[in-house]
């Protein structure tokens, strides 16, 4: 994969086509974020974002964390899992070969990179994505969107995504510890789900917690359904993008 980041009045010619009407007013943004940020909810906070400059989906990482083993350092995203551990890979090594003067030079300045030929993209979306730096505190994060093909991206609206996204992440302590998830799931519901990303079946997960093998089954889907996910696998996948287990 390709991620060196290139200058964004060089590559924004790459996004021609007709921009997409009827994107939320600033104000609105604005107003909705304070009601969001009241309520602790990430991921609907980074939705609006993505609404508000025309994009498909988004990935929020912690640079700062980003060489421990894992994928600890995603703090959220709604890419396809395969996908984030492919731009998650290269994030890594692309980190470790940025000066630190690179790095500052980065806060704030829209970056685009290719995701490679042979990455599963969503359906509809470029291979081309653009990127945010940030800092919360002495947190840097990193904003990342995909946008349509064709998609005429606004600087102005990316402007006003870096420096609101870097309010709402302050304001929901995203450079820190854990912030409460959009779908809320219970106590025994997070006991489930971290049984069966490590590998236990129903059964062993019964007898684990002491209760009937029917009630487990009954945890882990509610919690398919809550994180809008088909099988165990994937609610395995989304739980460690989401940094829940």
């Amino acid at each position: 994969m390709d991620m060196d980041i290139f200058q964004a009045n060089k590559q924004m010619a790459n996004f021609v086509g007709a921009n997409v009407p009827d994107l939320l007013p600033r104000d609105e943004l604005i107003d909705r974020l304070r009601v969001i940020a009241e309520a602790g909810k990430l991921q609907a906070g980074l939705r609006a974002l993505t609404e508000y400059v025309g994009a498909m989906h988004y990935l929020m990482a912690r640079c700062d964390l980003i060489q421990e083993s894992g994928l600890d350092f995603i703090v959220s995203s709604d890419w396809p899992f395969d996908l984030v551990k492919e731009v998650a890979n290269d994030l890594v090594a692309g980190y470790a070969r940025s000066t630190e003067f690179e790095k500052c030079m980065q806060v704030l300045q829209p970056g685009f990179a290719l995701l490679p030929e042979s990455a599963d993209v969503p359906h509809g979306a470029s291979r081309q994505y653009c990127s945010l730096t940030l800092n919360v505190g002495r947190s840097r994060l990193v904003l990342m969107f995909l946008f349509r093909e064709g998609f005429v991206l606004s600087p102005e609206r990316l402007r006003d995504v870096g420096l609101l996204a870097g309010y709402f992440a302050s304001f929901l302590r995203c450079g820190g510890t854990k912030v409460d998830r959009d779908f809320e799931l219970t106590d025994r519901e997070l006991e489930c789900l971290f049984w069966i990303a490590e590998g236990k079946t129903s059964d062993e997960i019964a007898m684990i917690l002491g209760i009937s093998r029917n009630t487990i089954n009954n945890y882990i889907t509610s919690v398919m359904r809550k994180t809008a996910t088909k099988t165990r696998s994937e609610a395995i996948a989304f739980a460690v993008r989401n940094n829940l287990v």
